[in-house]
């Protein structure tokens, strides 16, 4: 190789070699960042322990009765049908606080004023009004006697009756010590059938409280017949979960 073309090929070489770093540079910078971290070592705990829950029910006599009666009326008019339901429900309400019922226990608990429409629904025929009234009547023993005054004097049309509990805090207290016992009761169980034996109580957490009421009463009474309604047994129902260490 001659010494002319030596001396051309050098700077050529060189400027190839920049041009090639120069591009690798570019290409490098427009890439995105991409982070390579190593997985770092995790710990799980598995918790030992016998752990399991507790039912129980109380049932108890209900002391309080709660009374709905509604009346209503249909009339050509609005203001006719409203009218009407105010001399019914006018003579309702006095009928049922002769009976002793306070103004603490007596509510309306709906009222309404509506057009009725004829078969299609179309043309407007009349107009209704109904109210219904909330009564919380506190002798459970003589609800009866008390819906057929209603009924009979007061001119109640729709009548429905439930019963509950005024404080039912202790019974679930009652009901909560039970489960606590249905639950201990578990665990000793599983705890024997595994070969281990109970520890200390690690948590005790109340799962569910719920009231259930007797069934409901609807109807009206007849006249000249005395209404019966059986009282029936309120159930306080507790759930309870119990977890044991092994000891």
């Amino acid at each position: 190789m001659t010494s002319t073309l030596r001396l051309f090929l050098i700077p050529l070489a060189v400027a190839l070699a920049c041009s090639l770093a120069v591009s690798a540079v570019v290409m490098a910078s427009g890439r995105p960042t991409v982070l390579i971290s190593s997985p770092s070592a995790s710990t799980s705990t598995f918790e030992t322990g016998v752990f399991t829950s507790g039912d129980a029910t109380v049932s108890i006599k209900p002391d309080l009765a709660t009374v709905s009666a509604g009346v209503e009326s249909q009339q050509s008019t609005a203001a006719a049908a409203q009218s009407d339901l105010a001399a019914k429900a006018g003579k309702l309400i006095a009928r049922i606080k002769s009976l002793g019922v306070s103004d603490a226990d007596l509510s309306t608990s709906g009222y309404w004023v509506g057009p009725v429409y004829a078969v299609g629904g179309q043309t407007i025929t009349g107009y209704q009004a109904n109210e219904v009234l909330r009564v919380e009547w506190h002798n459970v023993d003589t609800v009866g006697k008390t819906l057929d005054a209603i009924v009979q004097e007061g001119g109640a049309t729709n009548i429905n009756v439930g019963f509950g509990v005024k404080d039912p805090k202790p019974a679930e207290a009652q009901a909560r010590t039970l489960a606590i016992v249905d639950a201990h009761s578990k665990a000793q169980a599983m705890a024997s059938a595994a070969g281990v034996r109970l520890g200390q109580v690690l948590r005790v957490s109340d799962v569910a409280t719920a009231t259930r009421p007797p069934i409901q009463y609807a109807g009206a009474a007849v006249p000249g017949a005395s209404t019966q309604v059986p009282v029936g047994q309120v159930d306080v129902q507790v759930s309870v979960e119990v977890d044991y260490a092994i000891a």
